[in-house]
C-alpha cells in the first residue's frame, strides 16, 4: 500500500520508536529529540482521515505533532461589515497583549510596497497554495479578485505554540469551513440591534459609495441569517453599546476584572535519549531510556499519559501528560509529575 499522506511530515530523527495506541493511530517517539519535538501521532482512521479517503477516494495517513499540556483553543469571531467585531477585537489585543495573537494569512498575490513575508501575508506561490488545500492543510480559503487567500491550520498553531491564544476574523462561510475541520474553537457571531441600526453605521463611516453600501447590505442579510441558523456560532452578542458587548466578550473569555489566561508551562526535560523503548499500559506508554549517561539517575523511566489528548490532524494533538517514573518496591512502576 502506498496511501497519501497528509499533514505536517515530522523530520527524520537517528532513532525512533512507535507503538500502537489503538485503532485510529500510532505513536512514534524520536530519539536524540529536543523534548518539543520528539512525540509525532501517525492517524490511520480519525475521523479527519476518513473524510480524506473518502475525498480523495484512496487510502490517507495523516501526521499529528504531540504536544504536552493544554492549550487555550482559538477563537472565531464572525459577523457582517459594520457591525463592530474589528473594534472589539482592537480592544482584546489591546488590553491583553500578550494573551493574544493573530494567525498571518496566506495568499497567492504579489506583495505591496513595505510588506513582508510571514508578517503582513504569506506569499505563496498558486501551485503550492492549490496543493495545500487539496491536502487539508487550510481551514478556510476564498477566491478573491483572481486570488487565493486563506488561513492555513499551520498558521493557527504557530500561535497557539507560541504561548497565545489565537483569533481569526473571518466571514460566516469562513467559520463554516472551520467548523468543518478538526480544530477545537470557539465561535462567536457579533450581531447588530437591528438591521437598520446597521444600515445606519454603515452609512455613518462614509467610506463606501452607494453601490458598494448595498452590496455590504445584502451580503449582512444573507450572514445574519446564517448567524442564527443553529449549530454554527457557540455565543451570539448582540453590539447595541460597544462597551457593554465587550464586556460581555470579556466574560465569555474568562477575562472579567482584569484576570488573564495562564500562559502554557510546558515541563523542561532532558532530550528524548537515542536509545529508548517504549511498552503500554492502558492510555500510558512507558518510556524506558537506555542511553548509559541516565543509568545515575534515580528515574530512567517516563509515563507518557494518553487519557486527556484532544485535536489532531491537520493541526497538533494536545492534551498530553508527561511524568517521571520510579521502580516500587515489590517492582511494580509508581509515578509521579515531573516538575
Amino acid at each position: 500500500m502506498n496511501p497519501t499522506v497528509l499533514g505536517i511530515i515530522p523530520k527524520p530523527s537517528e532513532s525512533h520508536s512507535a507503538i500502537v495506541v489503538d485503532d485510529d493511530r500510532i505513536l512514534v517517539v524520536k530519539g536524540n529529540t529536543n523534548f518539543d519535538d520528539c512525540f509525532w501521532f501517525l492517524e490511520v482512521n480519525t475521523a479527519f482521515v476518513r473524510e480524506q479517503k473518502t475525498r480523495l477516494g484512496t487510502e490517507v495517513v495523516a501526521w499529528s505533532k504531540a504536544v504536552v499540556g493544554e492549550a487555550k483553543i482559538p477563537i472565531v469571531i464572525s459577523g457582517p461589515s459594520g457591525v463592530g467585531k474589528g473594534t472589539l477585537i482592537s480592544k482584546l489585543m489591546e488590553e491583553f497583549p500578550s494573551t493574544f495573537g493573530f494567525s498571518v494569512s496566506h495568499t497567492t498575490r504579489a506583495p505591496r510596497n513595505n510588506e513582508q513575508n510571514g508578517v503582513h501575508y504569506h506569499f505563496s506561490e498558486r501551485s503550492v497554495m492549490e496543493k495545500d488545500i487539496k491536502d487539508g492543510k487550510f481551514l478556510e480559503f476564498a477566491a478573491v479578485h483572481g486570488n487565493l487567500y486563506g488561513t492555513s491550520v499551520e498558521a493557527v498553531e504557530v500561535v497557539t505554540d507560541g504561548e497565545k491564544r489565537c483569533i481569526l476574523d473571518i466571514d460566516v462561510q469562513g467559520a463554516r469551513s472551520v467548523r468543518a475541520t478538526s480544530l477545537e474553537a470557539i465561535f462567536i457571531f457579533i450581531c447588530p440591534p437591528s438591521f437598520e441600526v446597521l444600515e445606519k453605521r454603515l452609512r455613518a463611516r462614509g467610506t463606501e459609495t452607494e453601490e458598494q453600501i448595498q452590496k455590504r447590505l445584502r451580503n449582512a442579510k444573507a450572514e445574519i441569517e446564517q448567524g442564527n441558523s443553529p449549530g454554527l456560532f457557540d455565543h451570539i452578542l448582540v453590539n447595541d453599546d460597544l462597551k457593554t458587548c465587550y464586556e460581555n466578550l470579556k466574560k465569555l473569555l474568562g477575562l472579567s476584572n482584569g484576570v488573564k489566561i495562564n500562559k502554557i508551562s510546558v515541563p523542561e526535560l532532558v532530550p528524548m535519549p537515542l536509545e529508548h523503548t517504549v511498552s503500554k499500559i492502558d492510555q500510558k506508554i512507558l518510556i524506558n531510556c537506555n542511553d548509559p549517561e541516565q543509568e545515575k539517575s534515580d528515574i530512567n523511566t517516563f509515563v507518557l499519559d494518553l487519557s486527556s489528548i484532544n485535536g489532531g490532524a491537520p493541526g497538533r494533538t494536545r492534551g498530553l501528560n508527561i511524568y517521571a517514573a520510579e521502580p516500587s518496591t515489590n517492582g511494580a512502576i509508581s509515578s509521579e509529575i515531573a516538575s
